[in-house]
């Protein structure tokens, strides 16, 4: 298989997504998670993973597997049915160039001193090389290149110290700094944890006997599951035959917390709710801002596939312009595919995206889009809306232009690259050929997080950790 990231696919890359389950009444998991990850499959779709385990079994034996591509390409029916086991992990993965390999694909699995662990992880850490120079020095040997098996090196260490797996993730979030949602599989338990400031989302749901632990809570609702609650910034959940149990010891002030805005913006489904915010809400809230503070005279409202349809329907509400369809999306396109040849005729945003002439021909277009990273995919949706006959377009922005880089799991590049980096609003609209261009104002994200901390680094430079002295987001990333 080749797998290779689109040059042209200009919008931010998903982060990760993960799973897990413990069914009390001893069913088989793997078909659960399984849907579950189908679920999660925007968050990544470069390599995904499955490993399950039997609470009531030998302690030892964990069953994976994992593979590049989407869920239906990785696994069979009889794959599933061939994993055994009532408690398990799943992940559906993300990664930067270079990193894109099966071995760094997760969950990772780890046999040790004290049984076995499996891990899935969304995020990235700031502090990697430290953490990596150090376990070296003291003889760890790394099978991946990504931040994950640090945490698990970390995690499985802190163990052999400590009375039970939910007090070493404790002892190794003390260590670990920067942005993860954890799920942990041990033997007899199942472990949820997210970082301190909250980047990533985290929730738990039940169905029955059995408790789940997903990034999203659409996930829950494919299988059949109802929302319990989310884990909280800082705290770490234990599931076993007892029930959950909560440590709140690494939760800081919620006036510290810092969630990625991105996951309301762009990540997360729009039917998915995090942290007791509706992302279809908020998504809508951007496009009635976007109206209101940057109207201008048009036809027609259009969104860019997926994540702009709703922003551009809130811009539709708010200034009465009607709302319509512009593009049709090839959904069979993931992340992953061959690339056509710079020497050949197609073009890759046309492989995903076609525009309907009938409904913007003669039309002033106003297009809503999440975000321009480096202004490649930009200029040619306009100028295919142009082409199509639209007698203008007009592009509007649901975020603040990107300043600054992401060392939290976002794969927002080096400033130089990010085209609205030393550019004004205009020459960025000559460059992508545009009538005219406006951006989310930074005040409104408060407004669409309904308050809750939030993370902005990426258009102010105000991170809520201290970014490293060095770039760490190459490989390590997710």
């Amino acid at each position: 298989m080749i797998h290779q990231q689109y040059e042209v696919d200009d919008h931010l890359h998903e982060e990760c997504g993960v799973f897990g389950i413990y069914d009390m009444d001893g069913n088989d998991v793997a078909s659960t998670i399984y849907y579950g990850l189908f679920a999660l499959q925007h968050r990544g779709q470069e390599s995904c993973g499955i490993a399950v385990s039997d609470t009531s079994g030998p302690k030892g034996l964990v069953l994976s597997h994992k593979g590049m591509g989407l869920c239906n390409e990785v696994f069979t029916p009889e794959d599933l049915e061939s994993m055994k086991g009532n408690i398990g992990v799943g992940h559906t993965r993300y990664s930067t160039a270079g990193s894109s390999t099966r071995e760094n694909a997760q969950p990772l699995v780890l046999n040790y001193i004290k049984g076995t662990l499996g891990l899935a992880h969304n995020g990235n850490l700031i502090n990697t090389p430290q953490l990596r120079q150090e376990l070296a020095r003291t003889g760890a040997i790394f099978q991946t290149t990504i931040d994950s098996e640090i945490i698990a090196y970390m995690i499985a260490r802190a163990r052999v110290e400590q009375p039970t797996v939910q007090a070493a993730v404790a002892e190794a979030m003390k260590k670990i700094k920067g942005a993860y949602s954890l799920v942990v599989m041990s033997p007899r338990k199942l472990i949820g944890a997210r970082d301190p400031y909250g980047f990533r989302p985290l929730c738990i749901g039940k169905r029955g006997n059995a408790y789940i632990l997903a990034s999203e809570s659409c996930a829950l609702d494919t299988i059949g599951a109802e929302f319990v609650r989310d884990v909280e910034p800082g705290e770490i959940v234990t599931i076993t035959q007892k029930g959950i149990e909560s440590n709140r010891s690494m939760c800081i002030p919620k006036e510290q917390h810092a969630r990625c805005i991105f996951e309301y913006i762009y990540f997360a489904r729009p039917d998915a709710y995090i942290d007791g915010v509706s992302v279809y809400e908020s998504r809508l809230i951007a496009g009635r801002s976007l109206a209101k503070h940057h109207p201008v005279d048009a036809d027609l409202v259009v969104g860019v596939p997926e994540s702009g349809n709703v922003a551009a329907m809130g811009y539709a509400m708010e200034s009465g312009i009607p709302y319509g369809m512009a593009f049709v999306k090839n959904s069979y396109v993931g992340r992953t595919f061959i690339k056509p040849k710079q020497s050949s005729r197609e073009s890759s945003v046309r492989i995903k995206l076609n525009v309907l002439t009938e409904a913007v021909k003669g039309k002033r277009v106003i297009m809503i889009d999440d975000s321009i990273v480096r202004g490649t995919t930009s200029d040619r949706i306009v100028g295919m809306l142009r082409e199509a006959g639209a007698k203008e377009v007009h592009v509007r922005i649901s975020s603040p232009p990107f300043l600054h880089p992401c060392y939290f799991g976002t794969d927002i590049p080096s400033e130089d690259q990010l085209i609205a980096h030393n550019r004004s609003v205009d020459e960025i609209c000559k460059i992508i050929g545009a009538d005219s261009l406006a951006y989310l104002d930074e005040e409104c994200l408060y407004e669409m997080s309904k308050g809750l901390g939030i993370c902005t680094g990426c258009f102010n430079g105000k991170y809520p950790l201290d970014p490293p002295t060095e770039d760490i987001r190459g490989d390590y990333q997710k």
